[in-house]
């Protein structure tokens, strides 16, 4: 009996761990939105959520476009110094870097189609968002900035 209690104990335990998927509550009927604020004002992009292990690891890799105003939404599994790569990635990409209290970390601008280059801003994150390249310069977005989800709740 007690080694049955045990293993209910370690299952509630691995069940908080902080690697545990978060669980996401959408509204599906609204399109999710990442908009950030910077000294220029605000923008926003329309996004694809990439949650899952295989959905980070894949990413925006083999497409060909991104419609403007687009981007993808990497919710990580917990903060840290990540670090991207532009491998099988066929189209130039800014990469901005969010922290866990909602503000630009740093962005990585024009990231290089192919590049196996590993691109990182030196300060933890706990999301990340892709966009097409330039996007960010073009609204001024850098370290500092607010960041707010429209239509996602973490």
């Amino acid at each position: 009996m007690g080694s049955r209690l045990l293993l209910h104990v370690l299952v509630g335990v691995a069940a908080c761990s902080r690697d545990a998927p978060r669980e996401l509550r959408l509204d599906v009927t609204a399109p999710i939105r990442v908009e950030i604020t910077s000294c220029a004002g605000s923008a926003a992009v329309t996004v694809e959520v990439a949650n899952t292990p295989e959905q980070i690891k894949i990413g925006l890799m083999h497409r060909t476009e991104l419609p403007a105003e687009h981007g993808m939404l990497f919710l990580m599994k917990r903060e840290k110094d990540w670090s991207f790569w532009m491998q099988n990635t066929k189209i130039p990409l800014d990469i901005i870097f969010i922290t866990s209290g909602l503000t630009v970390a740093g962005v990585v601008h024009r990231a290089k189609p192919s590049s196996a280059e590993i691109l990182r801003v030196g300060a933890p994150s706990l999301y990340v968002l892709e966009v097409n390249g330039g996007w960010a310069e073009q609204h001024a977005i850098a370290k500092g900035a607010s960041v707010r989800f429209e239509n996602l709740k973490l």
